[in-house]
């Protein structure tokens, strides 16, 4: 994973299978992760998809989903 880094243009990483939640907002206004070579994970925002990608480990995104689920974060989303 080492040759990818959070900010590259997404198009650097190379040709992956993006894919985003069958929740997804229509609007458009999603995020797409693709598995990277090598382990780890790449997101990037579906209206721009040439833009900036984010790149995790996918231990790290594994334990920010488990997060999530166990409702850690449920404070920030209001009412």
């Amino acid at each position: 994973m080492s040759e990818f880094r959070n900010g590259m243009p997404s198009a650097e990483l190379g040709d992956l299978p993006w894919r985003k939640s069958r929740h997804s907002n229509p609007n458009g206004n999603c995020v797409e992760l693709a598995p990277l070579p090598g382990g780890g994970v790449a997101m990037r925002n579906s209206r721009h998809p040439e833009g900036p990608a984010l790149v995790y480990p996918a231990a790290d995104l594994r334990l920010f989903a488990y997060a999530v689920k166990a409702g850690e974060f449920d404070d920030l989303l209001g009412d």
